[in-house]
């Protein structure tokens, strides 16, 4: 196995004047799982393709392991791919399909034969060897292109998008595959996706990047509890982060008629007057009591044993729209007036400027 190193990785296109990836730094452990995330057009999928030797590094340098790949050829960086559309062969048998790589390679019959069947039982495809893939669901193909990389025993496995084409219920299903798979075979893997759900529940670590730029990283935890800006705020979490701007004011930031208690430390280097406060839906008190910020509920999404109320209020002139998880079977309804207040332990605040979060300075 080995290590994957992106030493300030640039990516230009030619004829842009941004870079797709700017001065990318990040490091892989060996074994880990490592998960980009963003939005579309942020450069996750560019950064996976300059590993991989399918896009040219323009700037920087890329290693697996001690090896400096910037300038190898793909087949050279002994790593394998698992794509969106999986990319199985239809007039070839399960068997063909996931072997013939090694077929390529040069390996004999039996160790094909061997490699493919140990693979197959790991992804409970045994009974479907001499299908092809048209005789196959979508989920059975995708396990097909999973083992076509794991028969490689690759130092790397590569992943873009993998789960994009399945329908919702056997994308949960397969995610777990996956992240449990890959911790057996403890392969270091990179995954890029879109789904920040996806992201929560299967790395080790998240990379998040938005305009082709690394925004922070850091395990599941860190990136829900501490994000570093208001952009990772907003995009970690689902139903997203509330944000809005306040008033800083003595005790902390005015919220509706009370206020939310953040220590001075904190809000002294804001940039201002106002700062962004961020606050989960499930750190959120809603009540009937006039006391702190007044909501108007627009809709009730009923999930069972929660709901979330989706509200708007008015901060400062300003509309702004607000989530909050409620109680399944007791909650408000749609078009009732309540008042929430934050759960001040999780209070987020940020600089309404920089939108960087604030942290009270650290005393040596």
């Amino acid at each position: 196995m080995a290590s994957v190193t992106f030493d300030k990785a640039t990516r230009l296109y030619p004829g842009s004047t941004k870079p797709a990836v700017e001065d990318l730094s990040l490091e892989v452990g060996d074994g880990e799982f490592l998960v980009m995330v963003g939005p579309s057009g942020s450069g996750k999928s560019t950064a996976l393709r300059m590993l991989a030797g399918l896009e040219e590094v323009d700037g920087g340098n890329i290693f697996i392991g001690d090896r400096n790949v910037t300038d190898m050829p793909p087949k050279d960086r002994d790593i394998a791919m698992v794509f969106q559309n999986y990319a199985l062969y239809p007039h070839m048998t399960v068997a063909e399909n996931m072997g013939f790589a090694l077929k390529i390679a040069g390996i004999g019959k039996e160790e094909r034969a061997t490699r493919v069947l140990e693979a197959a039982k790991l992804l409970d495809l045994e009974p479907y060897l001499a299908r092809k893939p048209k005789a196959l669901s979508g989920g059975q193909r995708q396990r097909v292109a999973m083992g076509r990389a794991i028969v490689r025993q690759p130092h790397v496995f590569l992943m873009d998008e993998p789960l994009s084409n399945l329908d919702a219920k056997l994308r949960v299903q397969t995610r777990t595959q996956i992240a449990s798979l890959q911790r057996r075979l403890g392969v270091t893997t990179v995954y890029v996706t879109h789904d920040q759900t996806e992201a929560l529940t299967m790395g080790d670590r998240i990379a998040v990047l938005k305009d082709g730029v690394l925004q922070q990283v850091g395990t599941p935890r860190d990136l829900y509890e501490n994000p570093r800006n208001v952009f990772v705020a907003g995009f970690i979490g689902s139903p997203a982060m509330n944000l809005f701007e306040v008033d800083i004011v003595d005790g902390g930031l005015q919220f509706g008629n009370t206020v939310a208690a953040v220590e001075r430390d904190r809000l002294g280097s804001a940039t201002g007057t106002t700062a962004t406060i961020g606050i989960r839906p499930e750190d959120v008190h809603v009540s009937k009591d006039p006391q702190g910020l007044p909501i108007d509920v627009d809709v009730i999404e009923e999930l069972g044993a929660d709901a979330y109320l989706y509200g708007h209020a008015e901060v400062s002139g300003n509309r702004v729209d607000v989530v909050a998880r409620v109680d399944g079977r007791s909650h408000p309804n749609a078009g009732d007036r309540v008042y929430i207040t934050p759960e001040e332990r999780h209070v987020h605040v940020f600089d309404t400027t920089s939108g960087d979060r604030l942290n009270a300075p650290v005393v040596i």
